[in-house]
């Protein structure tokens, strides 16, 4: 695919470099390790290796000194090659840059530079099972114990990417303000074996090699500085790491779709039933045109989000990154239908990779906010209409 004209140098760079990567590996890479139930141990590592997993955290905690702009493009550029790194959206992304921009010194000296470099990895945890999308009525709970200062967090999550393969989780609870006596989000760095911190694989349909747990918090205990950044920041914090979250999940949904279309634009090109190609009919062609075009409208929004949050306009990324999630998850969603459809039968094979994605296209459409939560949210935000909830 054509690589946009508004990037620079180094992101062209950057961007072949990485499908240099991901073509080494590919699809079969991929769909090996989900098959054998591993992990893309691997990948992730050679990604390391050549400093691309940490491309967006600070220098002088060994990350690339980049952004989300960056980042996002590893993400995609791997996904279009069919071996997308699912936990480069939780771990560098949401828990890099909020321990980047609001962790104390000792925290950013204790993680970042093991994110950086893949060592270390971190989960993150939102998600519950009777708030769904709606992040304003999260019931896990963080009080101080006034004898001994620490936190004590109660509560469950759910469908929490990587858990098992995580030394910690970054735990979004809720804290009583004193001032007021209402609940108000924080964030909390839980080890993975801290006492009473249990987790439970969820059975899923998708095939990927990061699982799903379900978490519970029974009286987990935390030392006072387990609080990332300050108690009375709330959601400025939380969105911190939900806008890189958006913006990533689209760079994923990107890949996804690119993989597909261009699976489909080879078969199309070689698959003769009559007197030419396959792709030579515009009942075939034009479909394919249209998906490609929507990929890369959505990409220039995933572009202008990633631009605008690394620029520190937190209120305007909030908005992009809103709309280039929706326009991603949309596009990749009816690029891939398009692409087993130009397959046909052999669109539904393990020989073309296709099925599998059938599935995985619409995780981008429900995680980690659903496309109606984002119309919403255009609609009372950017328009200024009133809410029904």
């Amino acid at each position: 695919m054509s690589t946009p004209v508004i990037e620079t140098e180094e992101h062209r760079a950057l961007r072949a470099s990485v499908a240099a990567l991901g073509k080494r590996y590919g699809r079969e890479y991929f769909a090996r390790v989900v098959a054998e139930g591993k992990h893309t141990d691997e990948l992730w590592a050679e990604a390391a290796k050549l400093g691309y997993l940490g491309v967006n955290l600070p220098e002088e905690y060994g990350g690339g000194g980049g952004g989300i702009a960056e980042l996002s493009i590893v993400l995609e550029e791997l996904g279009a090659a069919g071996c997308p790194l699912l936990m480069l959206v939780v771990s560098p992304a949401i828990c890099g840059t909020v321990i980047a921009r609001f962790g104390t010194e000792e925290q950013k000296r204790t993680w970042l530079p093991g994110l950086a470099d893949g060592s270390r990895k971190m989960a993150f945890g939102i998600t519950e099972p009777d708030a769904g999308s709606n992040s304003h009525r999260i019931t896990t709970t963080a009080r101080r114990d006034p004898a001994t200062g620490e936190w004590v967090l109660n509560g469950r999550k759910v469908f929490i990417s990587g858990v098992d393969i995580a030394e910690a989780t970054l735990i979004v609870g809720r804290t009583e303000d004193a001032r007021t006596g209402k609940l108000k989000p924080c964030l909390f760095i839980v080890p993975r074996d801290a006492a009473g911190f249990g987790r439970s694989r969820i059975s899923m349909e998708l095939g990927a090699p990061e699982k799903q747990f379900e978490l519970t918090l029974d009286d987990v205990r935390l030392p006072p500085d387990a609080l990332v950044g300050e108690e009375d920041a709330g959601l400025l914090q939380l969105f911190a790491g939900l806008n890189p979250e958006r913006v990533m999940t689209a760079a994923f949904a990107l890949g996804m779709g690119r993989y597909a279309v261009g699976r489909a634009v080879d078969y199309a090109r070689t698959r003769q039933v009559w007197k030419a190609p396959i792709g030579a009919h515009q009942a075939i062609a034009h479909p394919l045109a249209q998906v490609h075009i929507e990929l890369e409208l959505a990409r220039l929004m995933m572009q202008k989000a990633a631009h605008l949050y690394d620029a520190g306009d937190d209120a305007g990324a909030g908005e992009a990154a809103n709309m280039a999630k929706y326009a991603a998850a949309e596009a990749a969603v009816r690029a891939v239908d398009q692409a087993v459809h130009t397959l046909g039968g052999n669109g539904l094979t393990r020989e073309y990779g296709l099925a599998s994605l059938i599935t995985a296209a619409r995780v981008a459409r429900i995680a980690p906010v659903s496309r109606e939560m984002i119309l919403n949210y255009v609609s009372h935000q950017s328009l200024g209409l009133p809410k029904s909830y």
